[in-house]
C-alpha cells in the first residue's frame, strides 16, 4: 500500500512539472533562420525569438513517429503543414509584426511559441 502511494505522489509531481513549471528551450536567432527538433513530445527549442518585419525560415527536423508530432500549425498566421520524417519541412514565415505567435500540432499536444521583438 505504502509503493502505491509514493508511486501515485511521483506521478502527481511529473504531472505538475509537465503541465505547469516545465521550460522550454530557448533561442535567440540573429538571421531569423532557426532548426526545430520535434522529437518526445516537445519542439527544441520551444521558444523562439527572432526580428519583426523579417521573414522567418524555420527547419523542423521530426524525429518523432507518432501521428501528434506530423503537422504543425500557426494559427495566428492561418499557416499550417504536414511534416515528414527528417530535417526536410522548411517554412517561411512572412515578415512578423512583432509580437507573440503560438505553434502547435493538431491536438496542441506539442507547443512552441514565436516571439518577434
Amino acid at each position: 500500500m505504502l509503493m502505491i502511494n509514493i508511486l501515485g505522489a511521483l506521478l502527481i509531481a511529473a504531472i505538475i512539472y509537465w503541465f505547469w513549471l516545465y521550460k522550454p528551450e530557448q533561442t535567440q536567432s540573429d538571421d531569423n533562420k532557426v532548426k526545430v527538433v520535434v522529437n518526445n513530445g516537445v519542439y527544441q527549442p520551444g521558444h523562439i525569438k527572432v526580428a519583426a518585419n523579417k521573414e522567418v525560415e524555420l527547419i523542423f527536423d521530426r524525429q518523432d513517429s507518432a501521428p501528434c508530432a506530423e503537422m504543425v500549425i500557426f494559427p495566428q498566421l492561418d499557416i499550417s503543414k504536414t511534416l515528414v520524417m527528417g530535417d526536410g519541412n522548411t517554412i517561411k514565415l512572412p515578415a512578423l509584426e512583432a509580437g507573440e505567435y503560438d505553434f502547435h500540432c493538431q491536438m496542441q499536444m506539442y507547443k512552441g511559441k514565436l516571439i518577434a521583438q
